[in-house]
């Protein structure tokens, strides 16, 4: 009951801080289970595991994790496993034994589990190397007979420290691990390295893992350009093949590949001086037709929707910054699992502290009612905020490109070219992506 009740909060809890967006194959994994994902945010990573599966999971935490005042009991009470780092305390390394047991267990009972197998959380663009501890455990359940498979779980965020921003969660194909089983002693070192390998791989094939930072606008750019020009939407597995033909692309042309990028940047520049995000902004016609629906609806939501607005932004306004404010002395790693937790506790001490205080103020009746009346309230100036940007972006973009009827034929024209020249390259260099992808 505990579990399920942590779960459900958690689970909507991030999908209000994130715009959470999940591919995942439809039949859920059964018996034992060891999910096994990337670590680019700090709590907020086994958190999303609520979100793709139903199951009870056991997770591995760092020990100092246990020992904080709320966030300890959590652990305790989901029946977390400490793992003890040397860099926490050296002298307590010898409790991993326990832990990596106690691991085992729970999948020789046909549980699942969650571990992160680089072993820290960190703002590298690409996957760290791998500690064989999520191997070690798999296959020391193997070898009791479990029939344990591990499962990639890429974690993409667009900006993990911002609240509102898009979170891809991608769930690749299970890893047998029964295949990878040593046939002798002598060659368990050698299974070990290479199951942890394999979990390497499918990591890979379900994140971005970037050589640099800077590539991220070059692939996303891409991926822009090229579903504009086949008419198609974006699509997170096509950023992924972007991504591996950027570093296959640098590697065997770096000239034609600067050539290419410095034309990218130049025009995503140009596409930022006149306010478009996206190049399908510079085809957009605007006429009577589509113009007058577009401004009496936006017009009704406004008239109707402000007051509300405008009191949820009284009502939530500090609650809404503390957040923001105690996360910005933190490391990137980390500053989502601030803000989150900060906001957690304190959106509920605001509600209890409301209902009291309209209590106080009309009695029981209104109480009752101010609790009832939260939530919603808080949902729905949360959804006016970010239709609001929205709305304020499209209308940036009319007044910019509506009447520069040549700036805007430039543009789409360079952009169009562009998108060619991305489809040639997507067609070249398909078949060296696809087989990097399979091997």
């Amino acid at each position: 009951m505990f579990y399920a009740c942590v779960r459900a909060v958690v689970a909507v809890c991030l999908r209000l801080f994130y715009r959470v967006k999940v591919n995942a194959p439809g039949a859920e994994p059964e018996g034992p289970v060891l999910f096994v994902g990337n670590h680019p945010n700090g709590l907020i990573d086994p958190g999303l595991v609520f979100i793709i599966t139903r199951r009870p999971v056991t997770f591995l935490a760092k020990a100092p994790l246990f020992s904080l005042p709320v966030l300890g009991w959590l652990l305790k009470g989901l029946d977390a496993l400490p793992v003890y780092r040397k860099q926490d305390d050296p002298t307590k390394m010898g409790g991993n034994e326990g832990t990596l047991d106690a691991a085992k267990g729970a999948l020789l009972q046909g549980r699942a589990i969650t571990i992160f197998p680089e072993g820290k959380s960190h703002s590298e663009p690409g996957l760290a190397e791998l500690k064989t501890g999520a191997s070690r455990i798999a296959l020391s359940a193997a070898k009791e007979g479990a029939a344990v498979r591990i499962v990639p779980v890429g974690l993409t965020y667009a900006e993990k420290n911002v609240f509102r921003s898009e979170v891809l969660i991608d769930v690749g194909p299970a890893i047998e691990v029964a295949s990878f089983l040593p046939s002798d002693a002598a060659s368990e070192s050698e299974s070990v390295r290479a199951l942890t390998d394999r979990i390497a791989e499918g990591l890979r094939a379900v994140t971005l893992n970037l050589e640099q930072w800077a590539d991220l606008p070059l692939v996303q750019l891409a991926e822009q350009l090229y579903s504009f020009k086949q008419g198609q939407v974006l699509d997170a597995e096509r950023l992924r093949l972007w991504a591996r033909g950027v570093q296959l692309f640098r590697a065997r042309e770096p000239e034609r590949f600067e050539g290419v990028r410095a034309h990218l940047a130049s025009f995503q520049r140009r596409l930022g001086l006149v306010h478009a995000e996206r190049l399908k902004d510079l085809a957009l016609v605007y006429r009577p037709g589509n113009v007058v629906p577009f401004v009496v609806k936006n017009l009704l939501s406004l008239i109707l929707g402000l007051p509300l607005f405008v009191l949820g932004l009284v009502l939530f306004w500090l609650p809404y910054q503390v957040p923001r404010a105690v996360s910005r002395k933190v490391e990137l790693d980390v500053q989502a699992t601030v803000k989150f937790l900060t906001a957690f506790v304190l959106a509920l001490v605001w509600w209890g502290g409301l209902t009291v205080a309209a209590g106080v103020w009309g009695g029981a009746w209104w109480a009752g009612l101010t609790f009832l009346a939260v939530p919603p309230l808080a949902l729905f100036t949360l959804y006016f905020a970010e239709r609001w940007d929205v709305l304020r972006r499209d209308i940036d973009v009319f007044f910019t490109l509506g009447s520069r009827v040549r700036l805007k034929s430039l543009l789409l024209s360079d952009g169009e070219r562009l998108a060619a020249e991305v489809e040639r390259l997507a067609d070249e260099y398909r078949p060296q992506v696809d087989a990097a992808v399979r091997r």
